[in-house]
């Protein structure tokens, strides 16, 4: 066996809609593919002995023990990978339950498919299930706990903590997308224009001033102390001789701690001697060159929140501790603390283990202690100096006993620092009186302060603090949201694309659209090459200033990642013919559909999905999308067409020369198409269909008939507006046509719309990419032939996609040369040659269609010719001859070429 593939979905993919977040794990069973789990001596046995927990996976069955019935009876190793993937992530302390394995095809490839919470341990998790597979078929020993705790080190570095988490949480819940922009806690809620960000609990709006106060203990302590605050009475020192001269003044117990720093890093409280003192002075200067030396008020240690200069919540907070029972040392106690449900690795669980570290064998050297001591019953040892749940202390929610007061102290405070969201350190003998009166003080301002006291306290009831923190972000319930069209299909999507933007665009938008051309925003190009992918459409969506976003979205980005967002307001689906087929795992026509149907189905239940009626692969997408449908067709008496309409149906069509909307019974004429440039007078067919799945997408935006009447007319088929889509350049005897058709439907539509131009001679240069089927290359090759007098066929080196590149030229050729009407055939190595040859035999009235991706090289050659007024009838000998490198066919029973390495 082995691993072809892994890679991750992050949005709604082939495998579901629902479940973003999968691992595809492509293995080649190979002669295990005979070999089912029944087949194998003691290969149940020995997988449900390392892994007990398999016995709760339901499977099929539907049942615990449904999965161990199933590899009793037999299962394939795809199926057994998919479970445990499944379930060491669990043991991780993950969450994951969704997995299905389907073979590619009828060999013995199989996707296997399951769940993940973080990408990095989903990768993790799909090698390990194979390596764990592997060694139970040899019956070897393994260790599984090494995966799991790896698994959970992944789990902790990569998710977000408590904090940012509840942020994230209380987003999606309100719809307000989510995107990661690092790999911390630096996220972007909303889109576009309306976009908000956070990094943990900071806000964009938090005040970079305050929180430079809040850094510096000296300045926010001088601000709250001119200011009327309390706060303990202390000195800045920077060495040694000036701390022992401060506390001479001040007097012990005192608490030590670096000036700049917050959340406890580095703080020492109830410091009682010099030698003490002298320890902490030392850990604090190693956050920080100058160190407060303060009073240390007594009392317990509170936190008070406050979220948009509101008080919010308060808690108390207790230092990881042990308690005494007469015969246990300190260290089975601490173990007996752990041992407690809610404690976990890290941010696992409601609580954090306690840990020995430096801080904690200091604690127990000062008080002449060690972890083999035994503490008297009932006696209570603090481990940690400061209270943070992180290191294992608890907490228990007061927000209901905090004194108005004290809310308003707060609250003032929060102003005076200038900070929307902070976390404010209180030492006094309670909160439900005045501190004020109970001589209580402020001992620090922390900006972006943990959630997770809050959220989950030890004792109380929990807070969801990050409703206020959405609220103020958010107001008025603002989803954060820009629309978002996204356009499939086989061929037309990127015209329908551009043109949905030119005509947002017109409408006053500020657009950012993608396409196989590269990234745009409002019409600058910002990154060239393909980019109808997920990410792609992310880099639209992070961007600030576009408030409208268009997406080509293409087959390959969808099977590689899933979409690039969660939810568009209109999915338009062009067209579904055979193409691409044969990679990926979509070996026919009807699977491919559903590949495409994802843009359909991912669409707001208030929006639209915009489909071709003339299509039944395409229409047939209507059945399973959740939102409003919208129709176009080419024929006015289109039956699905008629019968959407009857029932008040919105709709598009090409009647009499003329674009009409439907509204009901409501007719609305848009323009007709011989003032619609893109459909070059009405003679393109297929452009009538882009110009009607635009129109009807605008139209259901709420864009007025006047704006897209005026883009589709403002919109022109030029190298400028549309690259590589229908590109005319006039000669004064010969026309050039310059398009990205590379499939038997789209040169098909090239072909006849050319028929309509009413040329004498019409010839064609074009190649084949080594990852179509052999069928789809004969086919090119044949449809050449249909529509073209000459066809000169040119061998592409650069998308060979693992391809003999010989093997693909000899297909096209043989698909060409099949044909009834026995065109002229060639074949020339390179595609300039081949063009070249084509400018050099074209003659009077002829027209030369160049179906290439190498779009804007060939753009710059028929630039060049433009500009030096070459008559290509008259001055054909200034363009280099290729006759030498030119191969015709006149053998029917011959498709062999140059017998050299191509």
């Amino acid at each position: 066996m082995q691993i072809l593939e892994i890679r991750a979905l992050r949005g709604p993919n082939y495998w579901s809609n629902r479940r973003h977040k999968l691992m595809v794990m492509r293995v080649d069973l190979e002669e295990m593919e005979e070999s089912p789990s029944n087949t194998i001596a003691g290969f149940p046995e020995h997988l449900q002995k390392l892994i007990p927990s398999l016995h709760e996976h339901r499977c099929s069955r539907g049942y615990e023990g449904g999965f161990l019935e199933r590899l009793q009876v037999g299962t394939w190793m795809g199926h057994i990978m998919e479970h445990v993937a499944l379930e060491i992530q669990v043991l991780a302390g993950m969450s994951t339950g969704f997995g299905r394995t389907v073979r590619d095809g009828e060999g013995t490839i199989y996707n296997v498919i399951f769940a993940y919470e973080e990408e990095r341990a989903g990768f993790y998790a799909a090698e390990a299930a194979f390596r764990i597979v592997q060694a139970m078929l040899k019956a070897e020993d393994y260790s599984l706990k090494k995966d799991i705790q790896a698994l959970r080190e992944i789990r902790e570095e990569e998710r977000f903590g408590p904090s940012t988490g509840s942020i994230v949480a209380e987003a999606m819940a309100r719809s307000i997308p989510i995107l990661r922009l690092n790999a911390y806690s630096l996220v972007q809620l909303g889109w576009g224009l309306h976009q908000q960000r956070i990094q943990a609990t900071v806000t964009g709006k938090t005040s970079s001033i305050g929180l430079e106060i809040a850094h510096d203990k000296e300045e926010t302590k001088n601000m709250l102390s001119n200011n009327g605050c309390p706060v303990p009475y202390g000195l800045v020192v920077s060495n040694l001789k000036e701390m022992e001269s401060a506390l001479e003044r001040i007097g012990y117990p005192v608490v030590i701690k670096p000036v700049d720093g917050n959340h406890g890093k580095g703080a020492t409280i109830n410091v009682q001697t010099l030698e003490e003192a002298r320890a902490a002075f030392e850990i604090a200067q190693s956050f920080s060159s100058r160190v407060i030396v303060e009073t240390c008020i007594q009392g317990a240690d509170f936190r008070l929140l406050i979220i948009n200069y509101q008080f919010v919540a308060a808690a108390r907070r207790t230092p990881a501790h042990v308690v005494g029972d007469g015969y246990s040392s300190i260290q089975a106690l601490i173990d007996a603390v752990n041992q407690d449900p809610r404690r976990g690795y890290g941010h696992e669980n409601v609580l954090t283990e306690i840990s020995v570290d430096a801080m904690t064998s200091r604690i127990l050297e000062q008080a002449g202690l060690d972890l083999d001591s035994i503490l008297p019953r009932d006696q209570i040892l603090h481990l940690k100096t400061t209270a943070n749940l992180s290191t294992g202390g608890v907490s228990e929610d007061v927000t209901d006993m905090v004194h108005p007061s004290n809310q308003f102290m707060a609250e003032r405070v929060a102003r005076l620092v200038d900070l929307d969201i902070c976390g404010i350190d209180v030492i006094a003998s309670s909160l439900s009186e005045s501190i004020a009166e109970n001589r209580g003080a402020i001992i620090e301002v922390n900006g972006g302060p943990g959630f997770r006291m809050h959220l989950s306290p030890t004792r109380g009831k929990a807070r969801n603090v990050a409703v206020p923190v959405l609220d103020m972000l958010f107001p008025t319930l603002h989803s954060g949201r820009i629309p978002i069209i996204s356009i499939t299909g086989t061929n037309g999507k990127t015209t329908t694309t551009r043109l949905i933007a030119h005509i947002m665009k017109t409408a006053g938008g500020k657009v950012g659209y993608t396409t196989t051309d590269g990234i745009y925003i409002q019409n600058q190009l910002l990154h060239k090459g393909d980019c109808s992918g997920p990410e792609s459409a992310r880099f639209i969506l992070r961007d600030p200033t576009v408030n409208y976003a268009v997406f080509e979205t293409a087959r390959g980005g969808m099977l590689r990642e899933g979409l690039g967002y969660d939810l568009s307001d209109v999915g338009v689906v062009t067209n579904v013919a055979s193409d691409h087929l044969g990679l990926r795992g979509i070996h026919t026509l009807e699977q491919l559909t559903r590949v495409k149907s994802l843009v359909a189905e991912n669409v707001r239940p208030d929006g639209y999905t915009v489909l071709n009626a003339d299509d039944e692969n395409v229409l047939s997408m209507r059945d399973n999308a959740p939102c409003n449908i919208a129709l176009f067709s080419m024929d006015e008496d289109n039956p699905h067409l008629k019968a959407h309409c009857e029932q008040g149906g919105i709709a598009a069509s090409y009647e009499s020369g003329t674009i009409i909307l439907h509204k009901g019974d409501w007719k609305i004429p848009v323009d007709k198409v011989i003032s619609i440039p893109l459909t070059y007078n009405g003679k393109a067919a297929f452009q009538i269909q882009n110009v009607l799945a635009a129109a009807l997408a605008a139209y259901v935006q709420k864009v007025s008939i006047e704006d897209i009447r005026l883009g589709l007319q403002t919109f022109v088929p030029s190298a400028a507006q549309l690259p590589g889509r229908m590109n005319m350049f006039e000669f004064e005897q010969v026309k050039v046509l310059i398009d990205y058709a590379h499939n038997p439907t789209s040169i098909e539509a090239v072909g006849k719309f050319i028929d309509q131009l009413g040329v004498a001679h019409k010839l064609v240069t074009l190649a084949g990419t080594g990852d179509r089927r052999d069928q789809d290359l004969k086919a090119i090759g044949w449809v050449a032939a249909e529509y073209f007098d000459e066809v000169i066929i040119w061998e592409d080196q650069d998308y060979t996609r693992g391809r003999d590149s010989q093997e693909v030229v000899n297909l096209l050729l043989e698909g060409a040369r099949s044909h009834p009407k026995n065109p002229k055939i060639a074949f020339i190595s390179d595609e300039d040659q081949a063009v070249d040859q084509a400018m050099h035999q074209a003659q009077s009235n002829t027209i030369v269609c160049i179906l290439t991706a190498r779009v804007e090289e060939m753009t710059e050659k028929m630039d060049r010719f433009l500009e030096q007024e070459i008559d290509l009838h008259i001055s054909k000998d200034d363009i280099p001859n290729r006759d030498s490198n030119l191969l015709e066919y006149t053998d029917p029973a011959s498709i062999e070429i140059e017998t050299r390495n191509l």
